[in-house]
Order: structure tokens, then C-alpha cells, then sequence
């Protein structure tokens, strides 16, 4: 979960102003948390105080209205809607919030229908679904120790050819079905959580979630060094933090 937030931070201020340096400083007065740490959260507080992921949601999102770079357009709509419901939608948002599924279930089974449920109260459209299981179960194989190729063979199974990662090349995409190719490239590519994340913004495009993806892909498979972690800790609001380090008392957090 916290490498879902650390990409999310370190990629805001590059959403709408793509660097293709590889070598960039990951945070500066520039960064903060956007919609991607929100809701990322939110899916945590759901499992952990027995909410739904639709109250969750509309809590925390209404708790933060305009976040830096602010809601997608429909997703916007969903939140100030008096009786939301999902449309349809095949965006990479199922796929940036899910990252505290595949910590907090302890089956295959559990973390694909529980990814399942985060995503359809908005995103209900196959891909939309997909993009979600795609990442809880990265995250779930990575968090048990699961080798990165063999996370990556069955990653295939939904995304059989990935994206080569090369710097400044990549669009702005924010479908499940244009991210996660590249997303799971990067991961390819990597060969540490740093690594990860420099590659994610690096690419360009929708650097915030490609980063909050990536991030927490990356978390589970190589854990996040300690320097990052304070130091990503110190843009969070209390609340925020709060809901981090209840999460972190029902999990083993790798360590880097």
C-alpha cells in the first residue's frame, strides 16, 4: 500500500508535466498526494473497519474533494452523484486503488473476488475488472515471496504482451488495458523499488498512476527502503496516516 502512495506522490507533479530524466529528485515541495492516494486508502479503511468499498470511497473522496490534479470526469460525477452507481467504466482507477487487497486477504480466491468487488462499484466494464485483479494478485504473489518472473508469467494470462519501458515515450493513456502493459514493462525491467519508480515517471503519461501502480507492485516484490518510506510518510494528513498505520499493524510490511 505504501508503494501505491510513494508513486502516487513522487509522480504528482509530473502528471500534466511528463520528464522523461531518469535521474529526477523523487520529492520536492511540488509533490503531494492526489485522487490515486485517496482512494487507495479508502479501499484499505473499507477491510479494515468492515465498510463497503462504495461507502469508503464516497467518505474519503468527499472528504477530499479537490485533491492535486483532481478526479477524472465521470469518477467526479460518481462521487457528487446522490445515488452512485457503477458506469462502466474501463479506467486505470480500479487498478490504483487495489494494492491493500492483495496484503490484507490471505487466498487467490479472496483477493481476485475482493479486487472484483473494489473495482465494480465504478469500473464494472471487463477491463476494469481485470486491471484490478491484474495488480491484487501481483501484489499478493509478490507479498508471499513469489518470484518476480514467475509474477510476471502469470501476468501474461491477462496482459500477454507488456510494454517496453523507454523514457519519454510512453502517451497518456488512463485505461487499464493502455496501463498496465506498460506498468508490468517497468516491473519487467527493474531490478528495485527506486528503479521502479524512476522508470514509472520516467516513461511519461499519466505519471501519478502509473507510478501508484507500479509502486505498489513494487512494494511487495523488493519492499520500500526506509528513506523513502519517511520521507513519502511526511506529505500524509493525519487521517490519512492513521488509516497507513492501522494497515501496517494487520500485515508483515516488507522491508527492503
Amino acid at each position: 500500500m505504501l508503494g501505491a502512495i510513494i508513486g502516487d506522490i513522487v509522480g504528482s507533479r509530473f502528471e500534466f508535466n511528463n520528464t522523461s530524466e531518469f535521474d529526477f529528485e523523487l520529492f520536492t515541495e511540488e509533490c503531494d498526494f492526489t485522487d490515486d492516494t485517496i482512494c487507495t486508502v479508502a479501499v484499505a479503511d473499507a477491510i479494515l473497519n468492515g465498510k463497503t468499498y462504495r461507502d469508503a470511497t464516497l467518505e474519503w473522496c468527499r472528504r477530499y474533494p479537490c485533491p492535486m490534479g483532481s478526479y477524472g470526469g465521470s469518477f467526479a460525477r460518481w462521487i457528487r452523484s446522490s445515488n452512485p452507481q457503477p458506469y462502466g467504466s474501463f479506467g486505470n482507477g480500479s487498478a490504483m486503488r487495489v494494492s491493500a487487497i492483495g496484503w490484507l486477504f490471505n487466498t487467490r480466491e479472496e483477493v481476485m473476488e475482493q479486487a472484483k468487488r473494489s473495482a465494480e462499484i465504478t469500473h464494472n466494464h471487463p477491463e476494469g475488472l481485470k486491471g484490478a485483479q491484474a495488480v491484487a494478485l501481483s501484489v499478493f504473489m509478490g507479498r508471499g515471496g513469489v518470484a518476480k518472473h514467475d509474477i510476471l508469467d502469470e501476468m501474461r494470462r491477462f496482459y500477454p504482451a507488456f510494454d517496453e519501458p523507454r523514457l519519454g515515450m510512453n502517451s497518456f493513456n488512463e485505461t487499464c488495458q493502455g496501463t498496465l502493459p506498460i506498468c508490468l514493462g517497468i516491473i519487467e525491467r527493474a531490478n528495485s523499488f527506486e528503479e521502479a519508480i524512476r522508470y514509472a515517471i520516467a516513461v511519461g503519461g499519466d505519471s501519478d498512476t502509473i507510478g501508484a501502480i507500479v509502486g505498489a507492485i513494487a512494494e511487495a516484490i523488493w519492499g520500500v527502503p526506509e528513506e523513502i518510506a519517511r520521507t513519502a510518510l511526511t506529505y500524509l494528513p493525519h487521517d490519512i496516516r492513521t488509516v497507513y498505520d492501522d494497515f501496517c499493524k494487520a500485515v508483515v510490511i516488507k522491508k527492503d
